[in-house]
């Protein structure tokens, strides 16, 4: 048996003040008078599946009440991952234990191993914990995709339908994209024309960091160039080109220093000094002379200067407020460019890769479909004959398949569940069967027939065996008992039947002490189980004791 629930405690829930509960493993049966408060221990297995808690389920003077569940886990179960990826403390000793607390306040809180979670991972481990039917509960047989569901656990086609839905994913992302790059086949023509001009416009004007500045330099030197021409002469002349010349005088001066040092040796430094100056004056000249060369008076020149530092300006307007900023424009635009290029090559090969995609998926589908085709007359058969176990001699149940017009996320078809409980009858869609006694026991042989591949490890069954009786009641006993082979099951009842063919009975009763009504929970002896199965029965009569005997024993 893959879990179990070890042990339930209930404090201040409706009728039950304090009550501690360790099931055994096996078929349950949970019996007891009508209002005894039997469904409160199902309002407390529900609580630990991460149903919605209501504040009215307090029981009257109590602040709030607490449901706490201990299940066993092997350690292969999946419910330890699902326990660490949602950041709840482990198992320890492979003991599970699940807490809920409700208060008057109308807050609540819930526990996975004393580690606070939220409601959703207790309901995701809620799912695959405990299995839950009761009256209503067999309406998820009228789902087709449930239905397929069933099937693929018997078949143990669940690897081939994550296949086919991985596949359907693939499919439908490259159909979706394809789809996004059609509509938005026109915009994507114009952003790309925007920045093709862009890109072109900023890698043809050729900017260079700091351009800007010598250009400003050389305009205003262009725009006073013959000026400095004119000024570069009378230096000139100044200096050497003129009778009145500096260095013509400087000759002189030079001459007159190198006799006053023929004269006196002191004087060596006037000598030097003087011939260093006229030395700077020819070095100057020369100077003068390589500057005046390089100024262009020609008008072209400064137009030249004055298109380039337009062409900067136009583009600082448009794309930012230095080259730099330009430049780094003109990357992130040519980026994008880029992206959208491989965007448009993306789309011419999207309609290729669609065509692979839908055939990796109509193969994953035909695997699916193989599989559940194949085991539909297995599961058909062994129905059936629970069917007939249950009082349906000559019943029909099939399975009917039918092409779905997309891939849907189960699959390529969809199946209906067909019954006819009595010979002669045209089977008919299951959800098109009003007798809730017909479906519970279509339910329960189906249930029967999965208890193999059933990975829900606990089973409740609350009153599923209503508008049954008679042989009928002791053979719907005898599908639980079987069940309880490879689960735990707790089967909440009315029918003296079905109690009997328990491994163990637990009777729910309620006392009056004072002014306070409190439900208890009492497993049964021997001897008292017999007086509950007669009760059961009808009363207190030696031939309901005599019945009840018998019905335990077997006969």
């Amino acid at each position: 048996m893959s879990a179990t629930l070890t042990s339930l405690r209930i404090r201040n829930l409706a009728l039950v003040e304090e009550l501690f509960w360790e099931p055994p493993g096996g078929f349950v049966a949970i019996t007891g008078e009508t209002g005894a408060g039997k469904s409160v221990i199902l309002g407390a297995i529900k609580l630990l599946l991460g149903e919605r808690a209501d504040k009215s389920l307090i029981r009257s003077g109590a602040d709030a009440c607490t449901v706490e569940g201990v299940f066993t886990i092997p350690s292969e179960s999946p419910l330890h991952e699902i326990l660490s990826n949602g950041g709840a403390d482990p198992c320890e000793e492979g003991q599970l234990i699940i807490k809920r607390l409700v208060s008057t306040a109308g807050t609540g809180r819930q526990f996975l191993n004393a580690s606070a979670c939220p409601l959703s991972l207790l309901k995701q481990i809620g799912d695959l914990l405990v299995d839950l039917h009761g009256p209503h509960d067999h309406q998820s047989l009228f789902s087709r995709d449930q239905q397929l569901l069933v099937l693929d656990a018997f078949a143990g086609a669940s690897e081939h339908r994550k296949s086919y839905a991985l596949k359907r994913k693939e499919w439908l992302q490259l159909t979706a994209e394809k789809k996004r790059l059609t509509e938005d086949a026109e915009s994507l023509a114009r952003e790309l024309d925007l920045l093709s001009h862009q890109v072109n416009e900023i890698e043809s004007a050729a900017l260079q960091p700091g351009e800007e500045e010598l250009l400003l330099a050389k305009q205003r030197t262009a725009a006073n160039a013959h000026r400095l021409c004119a000024i570069c002469s009378e230096m000139s002349a100044n200096l050497v080109n003129s009778d009145e010349a500096i260095s013509t005088r400087w000759t002189d001066v030079s001459r007159l220093a190198k006799e006053l040092l023929r004269l006196d040796s002191s004087t060596q430094n006037i000598a030097l000094t003087v011939s260093g100056i006229f030395e700077s004056l020819q070095d100057l000249s020369r100077d003068v002379d390589r500057y005046a060369a390089t100024l262009d008076e020609d008008p072209q020149s400064l137009t030249s200067i004055d298109d380039r530092l337009d062409t900067i300006q136009n583009l600082k307007r448009k794309y930012g407020s230095t080259i730099e900023a330009v430049l780094a424009f003109g990357t992130e635009a040519a980026g994008k460019l880029a992206l959208l290029k491989q965007r448009e090559v993306r789309g011419a090969g999207l309609d290729e890769e669609i065509a692979r995609a839908k055939v990796l998926l109509d193969e994953a589908s035909k695997k699916l479909s193989k599989a559940r085709k194949q085991a539909a007359p297995k599961l058909e058969t062994l129905v059936k004959h629970h069917l007939k176990d249950l009082g349906f001699a000559r019943a029909g149940f099939s399975i009917q398949f039918e092409e779905a017009l997309e891939p849907a996320p189960l699959g390529c078809e969809q199946i209906d569940f067909h019954f006819a409980p009595n010979p002669g009858e045209p089977e008919r869609a299951l959800r098109m069967i009003a007798s809730s006694g017909e479906i519970s026991r279509v339910m329960l042989a189906l249930k029967t027939s999965l208890a193999a591949q059933d990975s829900v490890p606990i089973l409740v069954f609350d009153e599923i065996d209503a508008n049954v009786g008679g042989e009928i009641g002791a053979m719907v006993g005898a599908k639980m008992k079987e069940l309880g082979a490879n689960h735990q099951v707790f089967c909440i009842t009315h029918l003296p039947q079905v109690a009997a063919g328990a491994a163990s009975q637990y009777v729910v009763s309620k006392e009056t002490s004072g002014d306070r009504t409190r439900t208890h929970l009492t497993e049964t002896s021997a001897e008292s189980r017999i007086t509950e199965i007669a009760r059961m029965l009808g009363g207190k009569l030696d031939s309901a004791r005599s019945h009840a005997e018998a019905l335990l024993s077997g006969k």
